[in-house]
């Protein structure tokens, strides 16, 4: 089979051998595939315990053609999404010491075939094309746990998404609209911004401007939950944008850590700062269910072809996309 392989100096499609299937295993034929920074960062070298040659990908969708048990045949044909989780533990809180994501050094989704226990497959929501369905999985969960089980996100809250053209971001957005939250995002594109209204967000502002932020909260009257993954020196100025009682919750720190915090704002005002990542195995379950109860059709920014996947990684590195990018294999 064809899968686009990292290797210590090449980065390309190259012929391996299909997938044998182990125990209580699915084969799916990957249809689309869908890109993650969380790749660009093992393409670059800059993530943890990195093991080559890897096959990247967390996110994917296909159809099932293989069972190893065939009291599982009813999935054959069957259109799926791969929940990327792997041994996330009993805790639903957090990921144990064991957990990994799909995609290195496990086999990921950018190849033609890729074989997963079957409890890691779920149906395709049927409101989704296949190429829609692949880019829900890793960053719908990552938006799913931190708006609702950190966030606590309800209807009516006011809510920002900073730096909304991030893959986790734009789902986060997507939700918020969903359950009537009244969302408000930020971004230095304006067409991003732009579109974000359209979609439903009630405002939104360059957080480049000098106190493009800070204005838009003191005319609404502060927000409930920020969602970021930027922190970073920035991270006092949107904190100080929170009601009394508010949550900042991040699900990464892009821009590193803050050269202080303002510990007098945070314990005066109540405010929670609230790390978080991917989520569980019944989160996921509840994200694709939620998917489809709402009807939330992910934003896609461009599809490449196998053969182009390097191309689709540095759209990414460069930071010229709004929306996921999809693979098709």
């Amino acid at each position: 089979m064809k899968a686009f392989v990292l290797n210590t100096d090449s980065f390309q499609v190259e012929e391996i051998e299909k997938p044998t299937l182990q125990p209580n295993h699915v084969l799916v034929k990957v249809q689309y595939a869908a890109l993650n920074h969380r790749d660009q960062w093992i393409r670059e070298g800059q993530y943890a315990k990195i093991r080559l040659p890897a096959i990247l990908g967390s996110d994917g969708c296909g159809e099932v053609v293989e069972v190893e048990n065939e009291k599982d045949g009813h999935w054959k044909g069957k259109d799926v999404v791969i929940n990327p989780n792997i041994n996330w533990g009993n805790n639903p809180a957090f990921q144990q010491k064991e957990y990994q994501i799909l995609g290195m050094p496990a086999q990921g989704t950018l190849a033609e075939y890729i074989s997963v226990p079957i409890d890691r497959i779920h149906l395709k929501p049927a409101h989704l094309s296949s190429e829609q369905a692949a880019a829900v999985p890793l960053a719908g969960l990552t938006a799913y746990n931190a708006l609702f089980n950190k966030g606590k996100a309800e209807s009516g809250m006011q809510i920002l998404i900073s730096g909304v053209g991030g893959g986790v971001a734009q789902f986060a957005f997507l939700f918020a609209v969903a359950i009537g939250a009244k969302v408000y995002v930020t971004s230095s594109k304006s067409d991003v911004i732009d579109k974000c209204k359209s979609l439903g967000a009630i405002n939104g502002v360059n957080y480049k401007e000098e106190n493009a932020i800070r204005d838009l909260a003191k005319s609404i009257g502060g927000f409930d939950i920020i969602i970021d993954s930027a922190c970073g020196n920035g991270m006092n100025d949107l904190i100080a944008t929170l009601k009394p009682g508010g949550k900042f919750v991040f699900y990464g720190a892009t821009k590193g850590l803050p050269k202080d915090l303002n510990m007098r704002q945070i314990f005066w005002n109540h405010l929670q700062i609230v790390g978080s990542t991917m989520g569980s195995d019944a989160d996921f379950l509840s994200m694709i269910a939620f998917c489809d109860k709402h009807k939330v059709h992910p934003i896609l920014d461009k599809t490449f072809d196998l053969k182009d996947t390097v191309v689709a990684f540095d759209r990414m590195k460069n930071g010229d996309q709004f929306g996921k990018i999809i693979v098709k294999i």
